[in-house]
C-alpha cells in the first residue's frame, strides 16, 4: 500500500496577525488544507491518506474533509506530534496499528502547506522510494548559497550547481523508515528535524526527485499573495 501522510501541524507564527494556522487559511474558495488534500486523493498511486495536525484542530479538519472531498478514498485525520520528527512517528505508529505493512509499504510525506505539488512529483515519489528507500524532492538552487557559521561572516561559499533546494514530498519505505527513526538517540532526535537527513547521517542513500519552483510552501503573508496568484484568485 501507499500512504500520503499530509503534516498539518503548523501553527502558523510567521503569518502575521492571524490567529489562525495557515493551513487552514483561504485559497480561492477553501483550505490551503483542502488543496493539498485533494492532490493525493484523486491520485491513483495513493491509497489512503492520513492528515496530521494539532489536537485542537482535528475535529475542525474532520469536518473541512466531509465538506469538501467526496466519498471514496479513505482519509483519517490524527494529532501530530510536539515536532516533525514526533509527527511522522505518530504517522508511522497510526500505519503499523492499523493496517498489514511489508517491504514494499510506501509513505509519502508531504507538508500541507504545499497545496501545488503535481501527479508526477507524487508519482515519481512513490516510484523512488521503491527502488531507492527513500527520497526528497528538490530544485536546483538559483541563488548563491552563503554558509556561515556565526550567523555574521561568511565562512564558505559552496559551488552552487552542487546546491538543491530541498521541497516535498519526502517519501519512503515504511519499514525502512522505522528501522532509522528507531537508531536515533533522543539527542538525535532533538536537532534532526528533517527525515531525508536522518538518512544522509545513517549513511543510507537518498534519491532526488525533480520538484517545481511553484511548488511553494506558504510560510509569509507574501506567500499566501503568491499562490493567490497561481490559483488565479488574486485581486
Amino acid at each position: 500500500m501507499v500512504f500520503a501522510a499530509v503534516f498539518a501541524g503548523g501553527i502558523g507564527s510567521r503569518m502575521g496577525n492571524s490567529d489562525t494556522p495557515k493551513q487552514y487559511l483561504e485559497l480561492g474558495t477553501k483550505p490551503v488544507i483542502v488543496h493539498t488534500i485533494e492532490k493525493f486523493f484523486v491520485n491513483d498511486k495513493i491509497d489512503e491518506i492520513i492528515v496530521l495536525c494539532p489536537k485542537a484542530w482535528v475535529a475542525h479538519t474532520q469536518d473541512l474533509v466531509k465538506k469538501h472531498l467526496p466519498e471514496g478514498k479513505k482519509i483519517t485525520v490524527i494529532a501530530g506530534g510536539a515536532s516533525r520528527n514526533g509527527t511522522l512517528e505518530n504517522a508511522i505508529d497510526f500505519i503499523e496499528k492499523n493496517y498489514e505493512t511489508n517491504e514494499e509499504t510506501v509513505i509519502v510525506t508531504h507538508d500541507a502547506v504545499r497545496p501545488f505539488l503535481t501527479h508526477r512529483i507524487i508519482e515519481e515519489n512513490v516510484a523512488a522510494a521503491l527502488e531507492y528507500g527513500a527520497c526528497d524532492t528538490v530544485i536546483p538552487a538559483t541563488d548563491t548559497i552563503v554558509e556561515s557559521q556565526n550567523g555574521e561572516m561568511i565562512s564558505t561559499i559552496p559551488d552552487r550547481s552542487k546546491m538543491y533546494q530541498g521541497q516535498t514530498p519526502q517519501s519512503f519505505r515504511l519499514k525502512e523508515l522505522a528501522r532509522v527513526l528507531s537508531s536515533l538517540t533522543e539527542d538525535e532526535k532533538a536537532i534532526l528535524t528533517d527525515a531525508c537527513k536522518i538518512f544522509s547521517i545513517k549513511n543510507k542513500d537518498v534519491f532526488m526527485v525533480q520538484g517545481e519552483v511553484f511548488n511553494i510552501k506558504i510560510t509569509y503573508p507574501y506567500d499566501l499573495k503568491v499562490a493567490h496568484t497561481l490559483l488565479g484568485t488574486a485581486d
